[in-house]
């Protein structure tokens, strides 16, 4: 049942958005078909990127006040969750709520893998999945620009991807040096899970590329693109939350 319901409502429509694209964009190229895929896939995603980018910001803005409770409360854990929920109430900011909109995207996302895997296969294997209207083209050409063969894993656009994706983790990161708090190891921790997010997000997107077809690197890179775009954008707007810190950032605890 539920296997149906996401073969009608993602992986369906997205296979036959991508053929549709296909058989109508000059050259039959699948690498322009994929790239105009990637764009449409994007704009309806873009209310909750938006969000998650927006929450991601947000947090960014009340982060020197959760660090001068840091400082104020050291290791008095509860005390510092119970001023910590306050600072989350009194800034409307939701901590979780970056990570809905991710969610959202999944099955999103492996419509597409599960579409671009079709669609550079056989054609026999698509003739029960097209609608009426999209025409079963007679040979899928699987070469981008005649040069590069998207049915095949290529290292140059899994590096690319996986620099793209570097970017734009580490234009989430936290851009001030963090706060060092005596007798307390929260801020160093941070920063650890922070750098290996950095960095491990991205080889793993070069591993994971290296052993699909380059197709899929292609959509990667070019999502990720269009997210730093978007990340750039929304950075640059006037913050929504502004932060009052409640007490000096320099006292500590007695």
């Amino acid at each position: 049942m539920l296997g149906t319901i996401y073969t009608t409502i993602f992986y369906q429509p997205i296979l036959n958005l991508l053929i549709f694209l296909y058989n109508i964009l000059p050259g039959q190229d699948i690498g322009l078909a994929i790239i105009v895929l990637t764009v449409i896939v994007k704009a309806i995603l873009l209310l909750p990127s938006a969000q998650s980018i927006r929450s991601q910001k947000a947090l960014q803005a009340i982060q020197p006040e959760i660090d001068a409770l840091k400082q104020k409360y050291g290791k008095d854990k509860e005390a510092m969750a119970k001023e910590l929920m306050g600072v989350y109430k009194r800034n409307k900011v939701n901590p979780l709520s970056s990570c809905l909109p991710v969610l959202i995207q999944l099955p999103f996302l492996i419509a597409v893998y599960q579409a671009f895997r079709a669609g550079l296969a056989s054609t026999e294997q698509l003739g029960a999945l097209l609608y009426s209207f999209v025409a079963l083209p007679a040979t899928i050409h699987t070469t981008f620009l005649w040069v590069l063969d998207l049915a095949k894993p290529s290292i140059v656009l899994a590096v690319l991807a996986g620099g793209a994706q570097w970017w734009q983790t580490r234009m989430l990161m936290h851009k001030r040096p963090p706060m060092k708090v005596p007798g307390a190891k929260d801020e160093d921790m941070t920063a650890i899970i922070n750098k290996q997010m950095m960095y491990m997000m991205p080889v793993m997107t070069v591993i994971i590329s290296m052993s699909l077809p380059s197709g899929l690197a292609l959509y990667w890179l070019v999502t990720t693109l269009l997210t730093v775009v978007q990340q750039l954008y929304i950075f640059k707007q006037k913050p929504s939350v502004v932060v009052t810190p409640l007490f000096n950032v320099t006292h500590q605890k007695q």
